[in-house]
């Protein structure tokens, strides 16, 4: 059986889904980098094989995996700060977790959302609620407000992901898909938007429709939940592997019942800039700010270079945002060392809550 043949049979045949591509998906699944340069598809065909011997042995299990993925559709609240950058309508997907309908998805689609739809198999839209959004995991979290007939999928453990272990990733919704992929790295992941997490996940090849997709191990379990297209999957800039960047669940279970009681964990609440940033020459340079934050506020321009936070020297974004967390206070005044053109200025921010800054509908 190939795999386009295996595949159709892990997701309802009423779903749509494109054709899958079996030398590419193969090849990345199987790794690398001579697996991804062969030239025909009998070069992989041994190894292609085993791995598909081992997908059907599983076939009920991934099967029921892919069921468990939905699609989510977003209208943000229309004062939302986050329009400016994620738009008005959104649309991802969502994998459920608990047997009364709690669906896991990304942090950001549903970011200030004021009416939330999932869609099921058969294209059915049914309302939902937001649980909980989580700044400092980045997970987001649904509630089904009529009943969703779905199974919920087991959570597995990401950091017990093999190299060479195939992975399935799926999406939900009108364009429901479902490929091999690859994990390519394991490893600490510094957003420009103010966000670190230790041990994402990345896997390739790249998927674009990967906001909220549910990454499965051969056993069926959910592993990782999709958040960004990467450049540099491998970690590797001497020879980048475009590919997704998945949040791992691992880091979802200690905070599970908290996003369920509090709407967000501890950690959460922190302090909060405004400041996108990227590393650079060994600082951390200033690329945008929001506007009305605390640094916009505070006098700091597109350009600048962080230097030193608090009076620490910083290199790059994690030190940087690991300072600035360092104090659990999430209103202070932070410090900042910025180098500007050849002067170097003292700035003083005051900081806040993220989380109280975010348009919420009214009676929330």
């Amino acid at each position: 059986m190939t795999e386009p043949d295996l595949l159709r049979t892990l997701l309802p045949t009423r779903w749509h889904r494109p054709a899958l591509a079996f030398t590419l998906s193969l090849a990345a699944c199987l790794g690398g980098e001579s697996a991804a340069r062969a030239e025909t598809a009998a070069d992989i065909a041994g190894p292609a094989n085993a791995v598909l011997a081992r997908l059907e042995e599983r076939k009920a299990a991934l099967a029921r995996a892919g069921a468990s993925v939905v699609g989510v559709e977003v209208r943000a609240l229309e004062d939302a700060r986050s329009i400016a950058t994620l738009g008005h309508r959104r649309a991802g997907s969502g994998v459920v977790i608990g047997a009364d309908g709690l669906v896991l998805t990304i942090g950001y689609l549903i970011l200030e959302a004021d009416h939330v739809d999932l869609v099921d198999g058969n294209g059915r839209h049914l309302p939902a609620r937001v649980v909980a959004y989580d700044l400092a995991s980045g997970f987001g979290l649904l509630q089904a407000l009529t009943p969703l007939p779905l199974a919920p999928v087991p959570l597995g453990v990401s950091a017990a992901i093999k190299g060479d272990e195939p992975l399935l990733v799926a999406s939900g919704g009108d364009e429901a898909d479902l490929s091999l992929a690859r994990m390519v790295s394991r490893r600490a992941f510094s957003g420009y938007w103010e966000y670190h997490i230790d041990g994402a996940l990345f896997t390739a090849p790249a998927r674009t429709d990967h906001s909220g997709a549910g990454l499965f191990n051969a056993e069926g379990e959910l592993v990782g939940i999709g958040s960004l297209v990467v450049t540099d999957a491998a970690g590797n800039a001497a020879m980048p592997v475009r590919g997704n960047m998945f949040v791992p669940v691992d880091l979802l279970k200690p905070i599970l019942a908290e996003l369920r009681a509090s709407g967000a964990s501890r950690a959460s609440t922190r302090a909060w800039l405004g400041l996108n940033c990227v590393e650079f020459g060994g600082h951390v340079r200033v690329i945008r700010l929001t506007a009305g934050s605390p640094a916009e506020e505070a006098g700091l321009e597109p350009g600048d270079l962080i230097v030193a936070i608090d009076g620490a020297p910083v290199s790059d974004l994690a030190s940087f945002y690991k300072t600035l967390w360092r104090d659990p206070r999430a209103e202070r005044d932070v410090t900042l060392d910025v180098r500007r053109g050849a002067e170097l200025r003292r700035l003083m921010v005051r900081s806040v809550d993220r989380m109280k800054t975010l348009s919420r509908p009214q009676g929330v």
